[in-house]
């Protein structure tokens, strides 16, 4: 039980860290696709992802005393470049250096589906919303940074050539 209360407040820590950078007038500045989803979305759909995550990673972790090299590797891979995408892109505001972030963190989150079936299907399982998500927030942040490139608005770093 310990064990789940340090994954739950391992990515809590890392949900904390993303909600120092929230979205502000520059942000609203910024030119986006029709689809883009309300801000009030994002909050309620990222608790329940943080939720999976940590039982996903408690999962495999429990399931190989530890030693799920492999998937725990991806795992915290994964986490690290979730804490990091709303300081690149919030903080920051590195649009293009945040869309490199999410790739990665589709990669990693892949990667860990991929290591983490043989050892949990329950893991490989929760990890496939997440990836949904992502893989729709990437193309997001592409299609934001590409909408914006040519002139970001104020406060937003212009793309380097």
């Amino acid at each position: 039980m310990i064990s789940f209360l340090v994954f739950l407040a391992l990515v809590a820590l890392a949900g904390f860290a993303g909600s120092r950078f929230p979205p502000d007038d520059a942000y609203r500045r910024l030119r986006k696709p029709r689809w883009n989803p309300p801000d009030i979305v994002f909050a309620p759909v990222w608790a329940l992802l943080y939720v999976a995550i940590a039982v996903a990673g408690w999962l495999v972790w429990r399931a190989t005393e530890g030693n799920g090299s492999g998937a725990m590797t991806f795992w915290a891979a994964q986490l690290a470049l979730n804490a990091a995408w709303s300081w690149l892109f919030f903080g920051r505001r590195r649009i293009f250096a945040a869309l490199v972030d999410s790739t990665l963190m589709f990669v990693a989150i892949c990667g860990f589906i991929l290591t983490a079936a043989p050892i949990s299907a329950l893991a490989a399982w929760l990890f496939v919303p997440y990836a949904v998500w992502v893989a729709f927030a990437t193309v997001l942040n592409g299609t934001i940074w590409r909408m914006n490139r040519a002139a970001p608005p104020s406060g937003f770093a212009a793309p380097r050539s």
